[in-house]
């Protein structure tokens, strides 16, 4: 199998999804342009609290340890979403399914801005993690409009527009909570999500779904998948390790910027945000990469990128914005180089479980963040950057480690 088509295609296409006999005609340039701006705008929710952080600590008077739960309940409801509903694509008319969740992220949205206590925000981040599934559904709804000859090509415009959603929310949230203040954040996000919805109500063509399973048989089947495949164990651990490393630095990043300089607020956090694109345009080379050396160089390039990026942040006390700046792009090129990594190797077990294998790898892949999240707040409180960098080198450090072991044989 070509591993560059494998990360471009295979990565939002469940066999149970995609049909070239579909009666639906190809997606218009306007259709795939909606669908890549929904991937980006809602996943940007999942990260608009990271650069307000400490904003909403001094607003809340909770401590760093006890606001970063803000983040951990997030992407903690995220994985519980990516568990419970993402399968819900395979046998629900995804269309409806699209509005529907992205009206609950309007809700999820209000509840955060609405709340005057770090338990009640604790809540409604976990909600808004929980209901922010969209991205993880408007790549195969991609997939399952294109005709295949042109499937690679608009599959990977969709996931670019995710990609950027990520890199592109801290720097957004972070001048806006600047500006404006992190529940004005909260409500421009809703009010953009309503917009969204009657965008995706209106513009995009029905998607009727091309199998009919039950839902409790498709949940029933994820537990016998992490059973029976190996290589889903090894690489949902190894992205687990690297997502872990990853969110410990940008939990922390606010609180380490106030540190450093107490004039440097979320707007510079959101620069950070923007410098961390430049380390995302690896993303396009990683496939290539694979291809030529194979998916297990490019997981343990990505992963020792990841230890080097904490040691170049380590320097000097991590107070020179040069060095942090120098840190985020060989991160963030680290951690997209070793997602792809794991899903080109995942998505090429069995054509015709690509869904449920996408449901249990990113489950993992988040509870992984959810944990480096919540370590970013007991380091920091406890240890200041040093033990933040430490942290987040040793996660990278167990995935590389699991990297280097033999791969089990499949059947």
């Amino acid at each position: 199998m070509n591993d560059r088509e494998t990360v471009t295609t295979a990565a939002a296409e469940p066999s149970s999804i995609l049909n070239p006999q579909s009666s639906i005609p190809a997606p218009s340039g306007r259709c795939i342009a909606l669908l890549a701006f929904a991937g980006a705008a809602t996943v940007a929710n999942l990260y608009y609290s990271q650069p307000l952080l400490a904003m909403i600590g001094r607003e809340l008077h909770a401590t760093p340890g006890a606001v970063s739960g803000v983040s951990t309940a997030t992407q903690l409801g995220y994985a519980l979403g990516l568990l419970l509903l993402v399968p819900l694509g395979d046998s629900f008319e995804r269309r409806k399914l699209l509005v529907t969740t992205t009206g609950f992220i309007v809700v999820a949205l209000l509840l955060v801005a609405a709340s005057h206590g770090l338990s009640m925000l604790i809540v409604a981040s976990a909600l808004l993690g929980a209901s922010t599934i969209v991205p993880q559904l408007v790549v195969p709804f991609a997939a399952h409009l294109a005709p295949p000859e042109k499937r690679g090509r608009i599959v990977g415009t969709v996931m670019s527009g995710v990609l950027i959603g990520v890199i592109l929310s801290r720097t957004v949230s972070g001048f806006v909570g600047g500006f404006a203040g992190w529940r004005t954040m909260y409500l421009g996000a809703a009010v953009g999500m309503v917009i969204l919805a009657v965008l995706l109500r209106f513009q995009l063509p029905k998607g009727e779904p091309s199998v009919d399973l039950r839902y409790g048989e498709l949940l029933r089947s994820l537990p016998q998948l992490v059973r029976t495949q190996p290589l889903l164990r090894r690489h949902s651990l190894i992205g687990a390790f690297g997502f872990a490393s990853f969110s410990i630095f940008w939990t922390s990043l606010a609180f380490h910027l106030l540190h450093v300089n107490p004039e440097y607020g979320t707007s510079t956090v959101g620069a950070f945000g923007l410098i961390g694109v430049t380390g995302a345009l690896f993303a396009p080379f990683a496939g290539r990469i694979a291809d030529r050396f194979g998916t297990r160089s490019l997981n343990a390039a990505g992963l020792a990128m990841m230890v080097l990026a904490y040691g170049i942040m380590a320097l000097h006390g991590g107070v020179s914005l040069l060095l942090l700046g120098a840190g985020v792009i060989v991160l963030d090129a680290g951690e997209q180089a070793s997602h792809i990594a794991n899903q080109s190797r995942i998505f090429s077990l069995d054509d015709t479980l690509r869904n449920r294998l996408n449901a249990v790898y990113m489950v993992a892949f988040f509870i992984g963040g959810a944990t480096g999240s919540a370590t970013a707040g007991y380091a920091w409180q406890h240890g200041g950057w040093p033990i933040v960098c430490a942290a987040g080198a040793t996660f990278a450090l167990a995935g590389l480690a699991i990297v280097a072991t033999k791969e089990p044989v499949t059947e």
